[in-house]
């Protein structure tokens, strides 16, 4: 007689239950890897911004420091370096989700020419 599902089934209750519990911490994982990457992209895209900020500061006779540090989201302002060398440079520390993680820096470059116009 052909084994009926109930008996194929025997042995195996709670068999997804165990494999849910077992793919859980890489699923946690995963989702702080993805959200300290978006953190990453975040201080760049800042450092971008405020980089671009201070290059049209520059451009106009004012002081590129101070505007590029002012376009910064305020948690990012300590720490962040501007220097005004020709071409405005920022770079920021990547806010950390874990402790532990070493400390990273982003950054980003801007210059703006006249055009003679």
């Amino acid at each position: 007689m052909p084994p009926t599902t109930a008996s194929r089934s025997h042995g195996e209750d709670g068999t997804a239950s165990v494999e849910l519990v077992a793919v859980i911490p890489f699923l946690l994982f995963a989702v702080v890897v993805v959200a300290q990457a978006a953190l990453a992209g975040h201080a760049l895209w800042s450092a971008s911004v405020a980089a671009r900020a201070g290059a049209r500061a520059a451009l106009v006779g004012g002081d590129a420091e101070v505007v590029a540090r002012r376009a910064l989201p305020a948690a990012m302002r300590p720490g962040a370096t501007v220097e005004d060398a020709g071409v405005v440079s920022v770079r920021v520390r990547v806010p950390s989700l874990l402790g532990d993680l070493p400390p990273l820096r982003v950054g980003a470059s801007s210059g703006l020419e006249p055009d003679g116009g």
